[in-house]
């Protein structure tokens, strides 16, 4: 076998191993619905030194949000705390921030996830694990509705996709659950919204 013969091969494999990783971050789509969240659980850290979130800041010019008792928990949690597609999402005494570690090159977010608060309390995120941007599982668009309801978007990506685009579309619904003594985000529904 000739070297660009092996390169080639090499490269291959390498593209292969990571689009499966991709899949696997995401396979929580594809089962039947089940919630991830407990009641008064504590606000995981992120996986990212002090340092490194400093120089993540710095290359992406990222201006922490520390304004609310939310993004504030965040910060202290590690994370850089974002308006998701540069949107405030608060209503009434519910508020989701995302929560960001890493970026692409571009300064896509990537490491993401979106962190609700009831009343400043964490109750939960809307992703069992970090998203990445133009990947299968991709956060889109969130709304915060009355009656305790929360939506969110994600992106379904077919292995011929490009990044660019995404063959479909998923709406999760979430409520609220104040049911117990701390409040929790719970998913209820799944549909396909486009493709």
């Amino acid at each position: 076998m000739n070297r660009t013969t092996w390169t080639t091969c090499l490269a291959s494999i390498v593209a292969l191993a990571v689009v499966g990783v991709w899949a696997q971050d995401d396979l929580w789509l594809d089962r039947p619905l089940a919630g991830w969240n407990t009641p008064g659980a504590e606000l995981s850290p992120a996986s990212i030194t002090s340092d490194s979130r400093a120089s993540l800041m710095e290359r992406c010019s990222l201006v922490p949000h520390r304004t609310t008792a939310a993004e504030r928990a965040l910060y202290a949690a590690g994370w850089v705390p974002q308006w998701h597609f540069d949107r405030q999402a608060l209503r009434g005494d519910v508020e989701i921030v995302a929560g960001v570690t890493t970026a692409t090159e571009n300064c896509e977010p990537s490491g993401l996830n979106l962190f609700v608060f009831v009343n400043g309390d964490f109750a939960g995120t809307l992703s069992p694990g970090a998203m990445h941007s133009r990947r299968d599982g991709a956060i889109g668009a969130v709304r915060i509705l009355g009656g305790d309801s929360v939506t969110a978007e994600f992106a379904r990506y077919a292995s011929t996709d490009t990044e660019c685009c995404p063959s479909s579309r998923v709406r999760v619904t979430f409520k609220v659950d104040r049911s117990g003594a701390q409040p929790m985000i719970v998913p209820v529904s799944v549909r396909q919204v486009r493709g």
